[in-house]
């Protein structure tokens, strides 16, 4: 015999776009984000909050989507991955982690990304120490984090050169 589910009606905006979707008060905000929106960058490693992988913004504020359930994120704003891409232009925390090779297997980059995102957000123009920081609650197995930081501070580079031609 199948124990029925209780359903809570969310609302919120996930990448720019509003949703209303009834969700099972148990399903995690990764699962959720994985399964039933189909934005798949957003992975998931350790699932006890521990690793980083599922880094999102949950308005403007990096968040473990593993530990959080879907059904607390009524009204908020999430953000993942997929967001910061603008018509297939990579934004420029992607860039760096391509250009500085920040990426090496590649499965901590989207929680690595969205961490660096809200901290960028705080602070744009962090040293290193603040980078290290602002990223120290995700983990990587494949690097001495130096290409990591690289990555960040490419970025930081970029946006301020655009702020100051403009």
């Amino acid at each position: 015999m199948s124990k029925k589910q209780n359903k809570t009606h969310l609302h919120c905006t996930v990448n720019g776009k509003e949703r209303d979707d009834f969700v099972t008060d148990n399903i995690l905000l990764a699962d959720y984000l994985r399964e039933d929106l189909a934005l798949t960058g957003t992975k998931i490693g350790c699932d006890g909050g521990e690793c980083g992988c599922c880094t999102v913004l949950i308005d403007d504020v990096p968040q473990h989507a593993c530990l959080r359930l879907a059904a607390t994120c009524q009204e908020k704003n999430i953000e993942t991955i997929e967001s910061l891409s603008d018509a297939s232009r990579l934004s420029a925390l992607q860039r760096g982690f391509h250009e500085k090779l920040g990426a090496q297997c590649g499965f901590c980059t989207p929680g690595m990304i969205m961490a660096a995102e809200g901290l960028l957000r705080k602070n744009p123009d962090p040293n290193e120490q603040q980078i290290r920081q602002g990223l120290a609650s995700n983990i990587c197995r494949c690097t001495g984090y130096i290409k990591i930081i690289e990555s960040v501070q490419f970025a930081v580079d970029e946006l301020k050169s655009r702020e100051t031609s403009k």
